[in-house]
């Protein structure tokens, strides 16, 4: 037993070393992007800046749709780190460490150690996994938190330590009430859906009446509630509501322009998690030799999967992320079809087209992006780029060497070596194909995502970082943005001019009581003040290029440039409209 303790803590310290070297180096060489990476980043910084930590603002305004959780931990980040973007996304790269270790110890105990360090392999060598871990978003830690409550879940209902029940109830309710305050209620609804179909699934309804269960939901009421409640003492009886009005907007309404079709989800993690989607399909049914408490775990980890798919395919607000707890089930699936029917594994006709039509896209795509710099002339030419913002997110001045194609070459090798370890069922190709796909990942987050940024928002960082050495205004005209504020220092003086308070609430009262919510209509008043009212400092308006024309009415607003699909505009004080 001592050597089986000392081995299990040898290769904890290694997946703690391994995942400390591929997730926390280099995480701060890209600029945050816009939306959610950079808002919840300027909810932190502004925590910091206001030593206001007991809620989440933005504009220095309560912001009552994200709970402080996940703000909590960046704001930790920034005080030790500053406020940059490595200590932005510092806490997922110590969410990596901790969920590549609860899904070792996880399928150790559900199967074996071999089980587990392959699970662990796959999720770290998936792209969308992988690439989330590296980023500023909230969805690491809420899916990590709601994934250890499942696992106790399955736990203390199926009793297989006796005793220990009550303890698993406790922890399960303790992790979905820590989701809970992470991202919001969505999480009990997640749980509560899968743990309803799996209750029906084994015909055991009366689960939710044991008294393992009632515990369970206590705590999560108690976890979960708990800063609402002190919200809620502190007179910020809003906070319920905010929160409730939101997660219905979601569901029904698609926010900000994310809308996509129904089999959305289905694409981006059929693409987004190959090869380890394909893996999951043809393991998905070959799930022979299980024990009945591994068939249950199984049966739990199938109910997650499809309870967050389907919920997010009808739901009408699309994003990518919304997806990513199904990295959990579906690596696990993939995981227990390489370790427990390995040689009755394999891929049909229909997956192996999909799977060589994905390498391929994906080969291509990679090799040609490293020499976009020479075809950029024959593509604005050939007029397949519509959108006149793109065509000149395109025109800026990005180095490529070329010797970047060399990373598809890295991802093609591990896809064959993969795919021949499959149809072969030689289990080490596999593992030198995970590694390959392993490298592939490290490299195009450290060398191409940078470059991509440069096109995409990097002319208006640039200029957001170079206000922020004035006292100034700023604000964003026909786009939603978040990076102005973060990048531009906002502070709480910047929104106390007493004329610039009156005209703001003025016309927030009346927007909002025509349903526009507050999270928008802040900035649009704070803008329409800065545009036509007196104002005691300069004021920057940025706009994208086909807005550019409706700003150039405006006599008293003076173009300064414009730069890859962005012009910047200034208006100076002493010029009064209104």
């Amino acid at each position: 037993m001592s050597l089986n303790l000392k081995n299990n803590a040898l290769i904890i310290f290694l997946i703690v070393l391994i995942a400390a070297l591929i997730f926390i180096p280099f995480i701060g060489n890209c600029p945050l992007f816009d939306w959610d990476e950079v808002n919840f980043a300027e909810c932190a910084r502004e925590m910091v800046v206001s030593g206001n930590y007991s809620r989440v603002q933005l504009n220095f305004r309560p912001f009552w749709e994200k709970p402080p959780f996940f703000i909590w931990l960046q704001a930790a980040s920034m005080t030790i780190f500053g406020v940059n973007e490595f200590a932005a996304r510092f806490p997922n790269a110590i969410c990596s460490i901790v969920s590549l270790i609860a899904i070792y110890l996880i399928g150790k105990k559900f199967h074996s150690q071999k089980f587990g360090i392959i699970w662990s392999l796959i999720y770290a060598a998936t792209l969308l996994p992988h690439l989330y871990f590296k980023s500023g978003l909230i969805d690491p830690w809420f899916n990590l938190f709601i994934f250890l409550s499942v696992f106790n879940s399955i736990q203390f209902l199926n009793n297989p330590n006796g005793k220990k029940e009550i303890y698993n109830s406790l922890l399960a309710g303790l992790f979905l009430g820590t989701a809970v305050l992470t991202k919001g209620p969505a999480a009990i609804v997640i749980v509560g859906l899968t743990l309803l179909v799996y209750s029906i699934w084994n015909r055991q309804l009366k689960l939710f009446l044991s008294k393992p269960f009632i515990i369970f939901a206590i705590t999560t009421i108690i976890v979960s509630g708990s800063w609402f409640f002190i919200e809620w003492l502190k007179g910020n009886q809003d906070v319920i509501k905010e929160f409730i009005d939101y997660q219905i907007r979601l569901l029904k309404t698609e926010d900000s322009g994310h809308s996509g079709p129904f089999i959305y989800h289905f694409v981006v993690l059929l693409i987004g998690c190959f090869p380890a989607s394909l893996i999951f399909i043809a393991s998905y049914f070959n799930f022979r030799d299980l024990t009945p408490y591994q068939k249950q775990f199984r049966k739990m980890f199938i109910s997650l999967f499809w309870v967050v798919i389907l919920l997010f395919s009808f739901a009408q607000t699309k994003i990518v992320h919304y997806s990513s707890l199904c990295y959990y089930p579906l690596t696990f699936i993939a995981a227990l079809g390489l370790v427990q029917n390995f040689e009755r594994i394999k891929f049909n006709t229909a997956l192996k087209i999909i799977y060589w039509l994905v390498a391929v896209v994906f080969t291509l795509a990679f090799t040609i992006i490293a020499f976009i710099n020479v075809l950029k002339p024959i593509i604005i030419k050939s007029g397949i780029i519509k959108d006149e913002f793109a065509l000149l997110n395109l025109q800026a001045d990005v180095n490529w060497t070329g010797f970047e194609s060399l990373i598809a070459l890295v991802f093609l090798i591990g896809a064959i070596l993969i795919f021949v370890g499959i149809n072969k069922h030689k289990i080490k190709l596999l593992y030198y194909g995970f590694f390959f796909n392993l490298i592939f990942i490290y490299l195009i987050i450290s060398c191409i995502v940078p470059k991509i940024e440069l096109y995409t928002q990097h002319a208006a960082i640039e200029f957001y970082k170079a206000v922020s050495k004035h006292d100034c205004h700023i604000e964003t005209h026909g786009f939603k943005s978040y990076a102005y504020l973060f990048y531009s220092n906002r502070m709480p003086e910047d929104y106390s001019n007493k004329n610039q308070i009156k005209i703001t609430e003025e016309l927030l009262h009346d927007w909002e009581k025509d349903g526009l919510s507050p999270l928008t209509s802040f900035p649009l008043a704070n803008l329409y003040w800065m545009e036509h009212y007196e104002i005691e400092k300069p004021a920057y308006i940025i706009a994208k290029k086909q807005h550019e024309e409706e700003l150039s009415l405006n006599p008293e607003l003076t173009k300064l440039y414009s730069k890859n699909g962005f012009s910047f505009f200034v208006r100076m004080p002493n010029n009064t409209a209104n």
